[in-house]
């Protein structure tokens, strides 16, 4: 069963969607509190997120955008903002699809259903600017090629494009890498993170791994830099 989170403020209007959802066979997650959306939805990680724009405390823009650093689930807003820049921003912030109220049962479950097939098969990927990673494979794609990753450069990459908006510490390096902090040689991660490195240059990826002092490591985008 596809298990969808809504994301709405107003009772009403979420229990209403919560149960047209589960009457046409999904599971629905209310999502109640609006401190920490992104990491409330990261922790559940549905197939898709129904998020309004008009929320209390961060504005849906900020949740959407948080949501697409993190997680590779779909988003669809719902909102009553219906100005073109509103949907524009929203389009380019990573929303897959945008509806405005009031919106017909019908239009609404179609639109559902169109995103969860788009996404079918992709659920283990994750997206960079100009490629992909298959996280159960550590197959990367880019530039209309594919490559198989070491096992230990495949979870690095796994945890910097997962975590995309912050910075990695080590002991999160160590425990993707190994399942623990304990007896870890700090030359040891030295040695995985320098081989990724050349791997990223080599393939001509526009990321780079930067070292954030005394905290951990950033995956960030060269013009950044």
């Amino acid at each position: 069963m596809k298990q969808i989170a809504v994301v709405e403020d107003e009772p009403l209007m979420r229990e209403e969607l919560a149960l047209m959802l589960r009457k046409a066979g999904y599971k629905a997650i209310e999502i109640r509190e609006f401190d920490h959306v992104a990491e409330q939805l990261e922790q559940i990680s549905p197939d898709l997120a129904v998020l309004d724009l008009n929320l209390p405390g961060v504005s849906g823009f900020q949740i959407c955008r948080e949501i697409k650093g993190r997680s590779s689930f779909p988003v669809l807003v719902l909102t009553s903002r219906d100005q073109m820049k509103d949907e524009l921003r929203a389009l380019e912030l990573g929303a897959d699809e945008y509806l405005t109220k009031p919106c017909r049962r019908e239009r609404i479950l179609a639109r559902v259903s169109n995103v969860l097939k788009r996404y079918e098969g992709r659920a283990n990927l994750l997206e960079g600017p100009g490629f992909l990673l298959d996280r159960q494979t550590y197959t990367l794609y880019i530039n209309n090629s594919s490559i198989v990753l070491p096992k230990n450069q495949g979870k690095l990459l796994e945890i910097f494009l997962s975590r995309s908006d912050r910075t990695v510490t080590k002991d999160e390096l160590c425990t993707a890498l190994w399942g623990t902090t304990e007896f870890i040689d700090e030359n040891a991660l030295q040695v995985n993170l320098t081989r990724l490195k050349k791997t990223m240059t080599r393939l001509g990826m526009k990321q780079k791994i930067t070292p954030v002092r005394g905290m951990g490591y950033r995956l960030e985008n060269e013009e950044d830099q």
